[in-house]
């Protein structure tokens, strides 16, 4: 019942964004010694960051959450990897040897790390535990969480976001199996059909991803997942990183700090919150296009456009951190560009 009422007090925490602080930006940005909206998406990006932050904008504090959890579907062979390698990686992110790991570092970006629900126990500097359970069960024979262990984590998630000195929640995961519960809470969200939300993840083959659109249609097919009832979603077919982002998600938006999406699962974690939060989409910003087909429908559901389009597929937040200097880049013009009348530019007015 306590998470309950965290999830419900946090829902009402989370407000639209700001109309005239966004509106203050693109006044000021029209002012600066440039033509009207030259920058393009830069400009875009930077009224949306002072929509959600407030205008005057601040430079941006980041801080990546990075959520590992395994689960109980990549026994039916939906991923290129074992199992074991949720761990391991995990371990070699918090000891510094991860892609998510050195781009942090490299761009000055925060980077904490979550066991939210990895099947060995990692006992590792640097690595939070939230102890709900120890993974998920196999979907595609009942639910994958109990629904309190989906509420436990959708409030941990909500209780880190409040502990966090950022102005930017950029979202993180690792986990072996997750694409594929991620292609089930979009599928049973958006009412899609597996094959529409499945692509080959780590890298499966053909036979890999038959399985796995298998595996999906399999898990709705026994669980019956009801759309208006995002936390069911979650305890159904989802994964306790995803819950655990979904919270993440909605304690910074009630913050108003800005949620940098990485790819498709951390996308499927923000398609549940806003589900139950619609103003939380208006905190959003996608920080690149994942190759998995379901990311594009995720995407559009929330009305967002990515930043970046490099074939990224690895995880771990590398999208979310590499987009990290465009955000920084966005504000510094919005802050620091002269204007055409201090700097004794003609302005045309165009």
């Amino acid at each position: 019942m306590a998470d309950e009422r965290a999830l419900v007090a946090a829902l009402t925490r989370i407000t639209p964004a700001d109309a005239a602080a966004g509106a203050a930006a693109r006044t000021a940005l029209d002012a600066k010694t440039k033509p009207r909206e030259s920058l393009g998406r830069l400009e875009e990006l930077a009224c949306r960051i002072a929509s959600v932050r407030g205008f005057p904008v601040e430079p941006l504090v980041v801080t990546a959450v990075l959520a590992a959890a395994d689960h109980g579907v990549a026994a039916r062979r939906v991923s290129a990897y074992p199992s074991a390698v949720t761990r391991e990686m995990l371990v070699n992110i918090a000891r510094g040897g991860a892609a998510a790991s050195v781009l942090a570092g490299t761009l000055g970006v925060e980077l904490v790390v979550v066991d939210a629900g990895v099947a060995q126990r990692v006992d590792v500097l640097g690595v939070r535990r939230l102890g709900i359970a120890l993974g998920t069960a196999d979907m595609t024979v009942g639910p994958a969480l109990t629904r309190a262990e989906a509420h436990a984590a959708v409030a941990a998630g909500i209780d880190l976001a409040g502990e966090l000195d950022a102005d930017v929640v950029a979202l993180a995961e690792l986990g072996i199996g997750n694409t594929t519960a991620a292609a089930a809470v979009t599928a049973a969200v958006l009412g899609a059909e597996a094959r529409a939300v499945c692509g080959a993840g780590t890298g499966v083959d053909a036979a890999g991803l038959a399985r796995k659109v298998a595996a999906v249609e399999q898990a709705l097919a026994v669980n019956r997942p009801d759309p208006d009832d995002p936390v069911g979603v979650l305890a159904a077919v989802g994964g306790l990183e995803i819950a655990f982002l979904a919270g993440v998600v909605l304690g910074a938006a009630g913050s108003r700090r800005i949620v940098l999406l990485d790819g498709f699962v951390t996308g499927a974690a923000a398609l549940a919150a806003v589900r139950l939060a619609p103003a939380a989409a208006d905190t959003m910003v996608a920080a690149h296009l994942s190759p998995e087909p379901g990311h594009r429908l995720v995407l559009a559901e929330l009305r967002l456009e990515p930043l970046l389009d490099l074939g990224l597929r690895l995880g771990e937040g590398t999208g979310a951190i590499l987009a990290v200097p465009l955000l920084r880049s966005a504000v510094a013009v919005l802050r620091e560009m002269a204007t055409f009348a201090e700097a004794g530019v003609t302005d045309a007015g165009r």
